[in-house]
């Protein structure tokens, strides 16, 4: 199949790539697991496909508010950005808030021609300038192999209590329960170099070993040219399919 949907159609293309079954292909079969494994970690670090972004939101615990952190599911790879859940300014539903007196008085006149479009919309924006910098962002850290995100102040403070729900954006990993990642052309062609590898370095040992009919085993040929094309494709992923890097300008 050309087209590979499951892992073991993957390896099953790959080994084709490389000779089989008119040539034996020797690798075990943890080593082929191994470098499917490989394979996919590099893939879902690097490629742009590879990953998504999310908006995930999460109901807070007693335990977390005691830890001070919460858990984060294990495909997520990186935390961007915490929402502020309270605002001062824009984000309350009391009746004598600043956001909602506005509404009352300007919006409401709208269907009657006195309200002004660009002055709510002005006024929105310096409300949201005013919670900015008098209420601040969260300050967040992410621990990528704990799984846990680290809230700081806003559990001393009492902001984030139990029961409440935080919001945040994340990037999570495209899951491989979907056929069509294994059909990805770089994961196809990294996948097939890593058996290659594997392939060359189990046969340096018998490197110059005669067989019968006169062939010559050169594992040391194959194990080089397995890694040209590693050392082609790690570069080719981060020249073309990378996600660009985010720029903060102060």
């Amino acid at each position: 199949m050309a087209n590979p949907t499951s892992r073991q159609t993957l390896i099953d293309y790959c080994k084709r790539r490389l000779g089989d079954p008119v040539i034996e292909i020797n690798i075990d079969y943890d080593q082929e697991q191994d470098r499917v494994d490989e394979a996919i970690q590099y893939w879902q670090e690097y490629h742009s496909d590879a990953t998504f972004r999310t908006y995930i939101a999460q109901q807070v615990g007693d335990s977390d508010v005691s830890r001070e952190y919460v858990n984060v599911a294990s495909d997520v790879l990186y935390v961007t950005k915490m929402y502020n859940v309270n605002s001062n300014f824009g984000g309350s539903t009391n009746m004598f808030s600043v956001k909602y007196q506005m509404m009352l008085n300007d919006i409401a006149n709208m269907q009657h021609f006195a309200g002004d479009m660009a002055y709510y919309e002005q006024l929105n924006q310096y409300l949201s300038l005013l919670d900015m910098k008098l209420n601040g962002q969260t300050q967040v850290t992410y621990s990528r192999h704990e799984n846990r995100l680290y809230i700081h102040g806003d559990f001393a403070d009492k902001d984030i209590k139990s029961g409440d729900y935080i919001v945040y954006e994340a990037y999570k990993t495209t899951p491989t329960t979907n056929t069509d990642v294994w059909n990805d052309i770089w994961l196809k062609e990294y996948t097939t170099a890593l058996f290659k590898h594997q392939w060359g370095s189990n046969l340096i040992k018998f490197e110059g070993m005669q067989m019968p009919g006169g062939v010559t085993l050169n594992g040391r040929q194959i194990f080089d040219d397995a890694l040209q094309d590693i050392t082609r494709l790690q570069e080719r992923i981060r020249m073309d399919y990378e996600t660009p890097a985010n720029f903060f300008v102060g």
